[in-house]
């Protein structure tokens, strides 16, 4: 016999006013037909019933669920924004009836209910009476005429109520970055505050931004925003996860000595990102300190990216301890002599460093890329646990730069055992002239790789004629532990002076008793 509460959902009609509505699904429809109070009545015999309901039905509880299947999740961490969710779908609801409207507004929070305001939108008194005090949302950028940058600042004013404040400028005009830059009332609700410019000489944020005080801030977001205070507003956010100061120009400098001791007060921060635009060494080099005796300790903090001159990030890591930290990212500005030892005294505190399996190695036009990761994935589903990037265009800078960051903790890697190696830059002709021995520099660090693989012809081409000199007795100076060499040569195949360069290297390497099986594609050689 057909179930019971088939029949009904084949018979469930809906209200006339619901017609207008996309249709909620509910994930368990029996559930919701259990709750429903209905008159049974018999038709077309005593085997066959029907049920004609109307969604006025169901109570109170019911419906509520409903709504918030309907109006969805935000995805995003909800100190965050996101450009996909349907800020405004509850009040598609609200003007249903009014006592959808009151059973919406009676769980405001568990529905979470915002008020969502752009440029185009004006916001008054008027606009803002017929609404329950729900929080608002700020969403603006830089290129708006002058009745849009005055509903911004309108939307400003209330800032008692305002929980999210994402703004992004890529225009030349900066009215609004200004308005930003002079609010000096504390915004006791904002969870999470993004702004952003890609102008130059961008207004300073003064030490009276947001009053000084963001208690409840869990997300800062400042993209080229000069924010030389910022120390102030640190203090009083002891709630802060995720700190972002990126493309921090000359204006916004912070000096490290400074920058720790705030960062100490956020012991919930799991994400940290410093990025300079430029590099600032020789101000820094004159005035650095000593590393101090004690470390101060970040015990959420799992994710870390520092980029600029390579002494201010010395100085950052010889001050702080991440026990559960699982991913960084390290980018330096060129410089002829690279000296790092507290890095590489950082990278072998870390467990998760020291179990690295495979570096991949990636030569671009403006930097090169180096890449440790390990055999099993993280949280986020990388592999991925630390990089490190070197800002110059030459292939030669790339290739000296690489080695002096390697040389001071590559060789405690035990566990590394694959290199792959990938050019994504135009190779010139001198490129091509490179001395065979840069690239054995670059090669000398991997004592530990058993597997080597050029993903390109051009890695090929380049690197193959350092193995060139490795014969006799120095067979085994580079890559002592190599056991397999992959060759990509799609499309391609090696030949001439180029295929007696691998021949030779494998023949020196029998030879020596630390034979390399060379493929091509999927032969051997």
């Amino acid at each position: 016999m057909p179930s019971r509460f088939s029949k009904v959902e084949s018979t469930l009609h809906i209200d006339e006013r619901c017609r207008g509505l996309k249709k909620a699904k509910v994930s368990d429809k029996k559930q919701v037909l259990r709750r429903m109070t209905v008159t049974r009545t018999e038709l077309g015999g005593a085997d066959r019933l029907y049920l004609r309901v109307t969604i006025d039905v169901l109570p109170d509880n019911v419906l509520l669920e409903t709504f918030e299947f309907y109006l969805g999740k935000d995805n995003t961490r909800a100190d965050e924004f996101n450009y996909n969710h349907n800020y405004d779908g509850w009040q598609t609801l609200v003007h249903v009836c009014r006592r959808w409207r009151c059973i919406m507004f009676a769980s405001p929070r568990r529905l979470d209910l915002k008020l969502f305001c752009t440029p185009q939108r004006s916001v008054n008194s008027k606009t803002l009476d017929i609404w329950p005090e729900l929080p608002i949302i700020i969403f603006a950028w830089g290129e708006q005429s002058n009745e849009e940058v005055n509903n911004t600042i309108a939307a400003l004013g209330h800032h008692n109520r305002v929980c999210k404040i994402h703004f992004y400028n890529l225009q030349s005009r900066d009215s609004l970055l200004k308005e930003f830059a002079a609010i000096d009332k504390p915004f006791p609700a904002l969870t999470s505050l993004w702004l952003s410019s890609e102008q130059e000489n961008v207004p300073v944020l003064p030490d009276t931004f947001l009053g000084g005080s963001a208690s409840r801030l869990r997300s800062l977001y400042l993209e080229g925003i000069p924010y030389p205070s910022i120390g102030k507003l640190l203090l009083s956010t002891t709630n802060l996860v995720r700190l972002t100061l990126s493309r921090i120009p000359h204006s916004g400098y912070i000096a490290p000595e400074t920058i720790v001791p705030l960062l100490s007060t956020l012991a919930r921060l799991e994400s940290l990102i410093l990025e300079f635009q430029d590099p600032r060494s020789l101000v820094h080099q004159a005035n650095r300190h000593p590393p101090p005796l004690t470390r101060v300790a970040f015990p959420n903090l799992t994710f870390l990216q520092l980029e600029g001159d390579i002494e201010y990030l010395e100085d950052i890591l010889s001050q702080i301890e991440t026990p559960i930290l699982n991913q960084s990212h390290f980018g330096f500005f060129n410089q002829l002599v690279f000296d790092a030892p507290l890095l590489g005294h950082f990278i072998r505190r870390m467990e998760t460093f020291m179990t690295t399996h495979t570096a991949r190695v990636e030569f671009h036009g403006l930097f090169v890329k180096v890449e440790l990761s390990g055999q099993e994935e993280l949280a986020n589903n990388n592999r991925h646990t630390l990089g490190l990037e070197i800002r110059c265009r030459m292939l030669d800078w790339q290739l000296s730069a690489l080695p002096q960051i390697l040389n001071s903790f590559l060789s405690s890697l035990s566990t590394l055992e694959s290199l792959e190696t990938e050019v994504f830059r135009k190779v010139t002709q001198d490129d091509s002239e490179i001395e065979a021995i840069q690239w054995r520099e670059f090669l000398h660090p991997f004592t530990s790789v058993k597997k080597m693989s050029l993903k390109d012809e051009a890695s090929v081409r380049l690197v193959t004629p350092a193995l060139r000199e490795l014969a006799g007795e120095s067979a085994t100076e580079v890559l002592p532990a190599l056991q397999n060499l992959s060759l990509s040569t799609s499309g391609w195949s090696p030949s001439g002076p180029l295929k007696e360069t691998i021949e030779e290297f494998i023949a020196s390497r029998r030879l020596s008793g630390h034979p390399v099986t060379v493929h091509y594609k999927d032969t051997i050689y």
